[in-house]
Order: C-alpha cells, then structure tokens, then sequence
C-alpha cells in the first residue's frame, strides 16, 4: 500500500525573509514571504508558521500562526508575515500546503536560530533585493 501513495516534490517554492524599514518599530524588520518560481499557479495556499528552540537554557515556542491565500500566481511572492527580533534567536518553521491542478503539495521550511543575518544574505529571484532563502 504505501509504495502505491505518490508524494510529489515541491521545486521553484520557496521561502525567503527579507529585511525592510518598518515606520511602526522605526528599525530594519525581517518579512518572511513565499516565492513562487514555478510556471505554476499556486491554489488553495495555506501556510502555518511557528518558532522554537531554546533561550538561556529554557525552552521557547510560540502560537501558531495560519495564512491563507486562494491564489499565488507564476512567478511571484505574497508576503506573509512579519518575523519578530525576538524570535531570530529561535527556528521559525514555516509547514506550506499548496495544490497544482489537482495534486497536492506540502513542504517545510525552517529559518534556522540565528541564521536570519545581513551576513547570510544573497539575491532572491523575483524580489530581486538581498533576503534569507530557505530552498
């Protein structure tokens, strides 16, 4: 039975957190958001986000956070939320569900603790500003 279940590959999708001027906290803020590179249309989008890991010796995790977005078009990014400063010391996942045509497609990505950083940084396609990529 489980050799007949056919779980598809997700390529050209991806993650990227880019750092942007924020007037509300007047400083440099990482936006996370979900690029699509494909030839595809993403329907029925829908991505779940949260952080964990440890903080001086004590466990963290936060609530979980659902977007939804009907429709991410070919070549593209949506925004999806904003990553808080205090949580670039812990790993932010990010577990996205998506459908082309009628196949299903579910990936996760995680910001490893601390990797968001201006030294870790390169062109992401589309965007076409210097952003954190998680492939």
């Amino acid at each position: 039975m489980k050799k007949d279940i056919i779980i598809p590959e997700v390529e050209n999708v991806f993650l990227a957190a880019v750092q942007e001027w924020s007037d509300d906290f007047m400083e440099k803020v990482w936006y996370a958001y979900l690029v699509n590179d494909s030839d595809f249309n993403l329907d029925s989008v829908m991505v779940v986000s949260k952080a964990f890991g440890t903080i001086d010796g004590e466990m963290k995790k936060t609530s979980i956070l659902r977007h939804a977005f009907v429709e991410v078009p070919s070549v593209s990014v949506v925004k999806i939320e904003l990553v808080e400063k205090s949580l670039l010391a812990l790993n932010n996942e990010f577990m996205v569900t998506f459908f082309i045509g009628n196949t299903l497609y579910d990936k996760k990505f995680i910001f490893k603790a601390n990797s968001l950083d201006e030294n870790n940084t390169e062109e992401v396609p589309i965007l076409f500003v210097e952003g954190v990529m998680v492939k």
